[in-house]
This record gives C-alpha cells, sequence and structure tokens, in this order.
C-alpha cells in the first residue's frame, strides 16, 4: 500500500484491473473457454467503488449476451462477411440503447463483432460459451473489487477540500484586486473560477464514491462523524463559490469608492483571503473589526440607495452594495465554519 502512494500512476484500480485480468484468463484458460471476451469483460467491469462494479455487471450481463445473440444469428445467416460485423453492431447499439442497457453498449458491440470470427458450426454452443466468458469476466472483476486494495477516499476528500479554500481564497484576491482596480474580468481569472467550480464536483463524486463503499465494507463512528463534518465544508463551499461567482460578474467600471472605504475592502479582501488559506479558519479580532467597518459601510450605502429610489422610482442595487454585500456573505461562511464543531477525529485523519 505505501508504494501504491508513493506511485502516482500504479494506483490502486490499475492494480486490481491486473488481478482480475489475470484470473479471469486463468480460469477460461482452464476451462478452455476464448480467454480475450472474458478479459474485456473484466476490464470494463473494474469501476471506482464496488457499488457502481456490481449495479453495471447487471447491465453488462445482458447487453453481452444480446451482442452474443446478434453475433450468432447472423453469421449463421451471413457467414463472416462484411455486412455482418455492419449488423451485429447496429443490432446490438440500438437494442441495448432501446432496453436503456446504456453502460453495456460498448463491451457488447466490442465483443459482439470479435465473436463473428470465432463461430463455426456449433453457434448453441458458442453462444453458451459467451455467457460463460461474461459471467467469468463479471464475477471475477466484482470479487476483486470488492476484496482487493479496499478504496478509501477520505483522505483524498480532507485534501482536495483545503485545497479548493486555498485557491477560492487566491481567486477572491485577483478578482478583488480587478474590481478595485476598475479592471475588466481577465481570462485567467475567469479560468481560475471554472477550475473552482470543476474541482468542486471532483469532490462531490469523491463523497459519492465514499458513501457507497460503506455499503460493502465495515466502517467506524469516527470515519461517519469526519465524512459529515467534510461533507458540511463541501455544503459551504458551494455557498462560497456562489458568491465568489456574483463577484465575478460585477462590473468594476461602475464602481465608486472613497479612499477610505476603498482601503478598508482591500484589507478585509487581503484578510478574508488569508483566512481561507490558513486552516482551520483562525478569525483574528482585527478581521472582526475590518468586518464591522464593512457592515457600517454597507448600512450607509443602503440609507443612499432608499434616498436615490425614493428620487428617480426604480430598485437598482449600486455595485458598491453588491461587493459589500457579496465580501459580508463570505465571512459568514467563515462563521459558520468556525461554529462548527471540529471532531477530533478529523486531525487525525489528517496525520
Amino acid at each position: 500500500m505505501g508504494l501504491l502512494k508513493r506511485n502516482k500512476f500504479v494506483g490502486g484500480r490499475i492494480v486490481k484491473t491486473g488481478i482480475a485480468v489475470l484470473l479471469t484468463s486463468v480460469i477460461c484458460y482452464l476451462l478452455k473457454w476464448p480467454e480475450m471476451f472474458a478479459v474485456i469483460t473484466a476490464i470494463v467491469t473494474i469501476e471506482p467503488t464496488v457499488h457502481d462494479s456490481i449495479k453495471k455487471a447487471f447491465i453488462r450481463f445482458p447487453a453481452s449476451a444480446i451482442g452474443a445473440a446478434y453475433s450468432v444469428l447472423f453469421t449463421f445467416a451471413l457467414g463472416d462477411t462484411p455486412f455482418t460485423y455492419t449488423l451485429v453492431a447496429l443490432g446490438t447499439i440500438i437494442t441495448c440503447n432501446a432496453l436503456r442497457l446504456h453502460d453495456g453498449i460498448v463491451v457488447a458491440t466490442l465483443t459482439g463483432v470479435a465473436m463473428i470470427s470465432t463461430v463455426h458450426d456449433q453457434y448453441v454452443v458458442s453462444f453458451l460459451v459467451r455467457l460463460g466468458t461474461t459471467t467469468t469476466g463479471l464475477v471475477v472483476s466484482s470479487l476483486v473489487n470488492l476484496l482487493v486494495i479496499r478504496p478509501d477516499y477520505s483522505e483524498n476528500i480532507i485534501k482536495k477540500i483545503q485545497q479548493l479554500f486555498n485557491e477560492a481564497g487566491s481567486f477572491l484576491e485577483k478578482r478583488g484586486q480587478e474590481i478595485m482596480s476598475h479592471q475588466p474580468l481577465h481570462k485567467e481569472t475567469t479560468l481560475q473560477f471554472r477550475k473552482l467550480e470543476k474541482d468542486i464536483e471532483t469532490i462531490e463524486t469523491l463523497c459519492k464514491y465514499q458513501k457507497e463503499e460503506w455499503r460493502y465494507h465495515p466502517f467506524t463512528r469516527d470515519q461517519v462523524r469526519t465524512y459529515h463534518y467534510e461533507y458540511k465544508k463541501l455544503m459551504l463551499l458551494h455557498q462560497l463559490i456562489y458568491h465568489l461567482g456574483n463577484l465575478k460578474a460585477l462590473p468594476a467600471n461602475k464602481l465608486s469608492l472613497v479612499e477610505e472605504n476603498r482601503r478598508v475592502i482591500l484589507s478585509t479582501i487581503d484578510s478574508l483571503k488569508s483566512i481561507l488559506c490558513h486552516h482551520p479558519f483562525e478569525i483574528p479580532d482585527s478581521h472582526r473589526e475590518l468586518v464591522q467597518e464593512l457592515v457600517r459601510q454597507f448600512r450607509h450605502a443602503q440609507m443612499e440607495q432608499k434616498e436615490q429610489d425614493g428620487e428617480q422610482g426604480h430598485h437598482i442595487f449600486q455595485p458598491q452594495i453588491v461587493l459589500l454585500y457579496e465580501l459580508l456573505a463570505i465571512n459568514g461562511i467563515l462563521d459558520e465554519i468556525k461554529m462548527g464543531t471540529v471532531p477530533h477525529c478529523v486531525n487525525a485523519a489528517g496525520d
């Protein structure tokens, strides 16, 4: 296991695929069945979680049976001809799609057309052997996924969430500087925000994998507490990225601030960035003082807005109010994280 952690290329899934292919090949060799079909099935059946392997196995088995049936049928009718390959491929794809066996279309089509050259006179036997090799590949891969190198995504989840907070702080600083300098949204800033959105989707996928793994492996109460704490931070990250997206869309060229207010806002952005990038999100007294000043600015801007609305008869939020609101909302998210109970096992998980 230590070797796998040090080697970024040879991961657990690669090792499990190799073991599944070896065992599947050996079993088919002993039974004198064609290894190729079983190996193809074994390779595609290795999934990130045991649950996915078992779930998709129930899809790939009937899909492969459909591919084998078309292969036997058209080979019997047309022999080994170009039309046979075309009809087997099209028939398998159309049928699997109609039956919503989408996860089995690729393996069923590949093995169906590969089977054509191996079908001779014993059509029924060829079909049954094909089902046998498919079953072997599915069963072996599912057992390997269940018993070999148990997946544990918790450490990766904690690491990526911390990294995403760092990236969010970096984006806030960069976008804040653009806004306060009346600069347009830079391409690099846009790409940075897209990366935030992509990274949070990756973490959500890892959380889904971790929860699914607990269906088949024992887990401790501390592991569950850690998971729920990190998942709560992930939900708060969603809110954080939402508010950062609002800052991304803020028209900086319409922002008008006096120098003192500008200084406070820049200092608050720097302070927010520092807190986001240093865990466990300690909030110093100097930051709270900046937030109090920010609240004062926000209330003053609201009063001015009301006066303008009364005179002009419209209700359009000024960019200054939007900026102040988003910064206060981000600060509120940090307060909520800090008020959350940090389980003792989180520190142990990170060690």
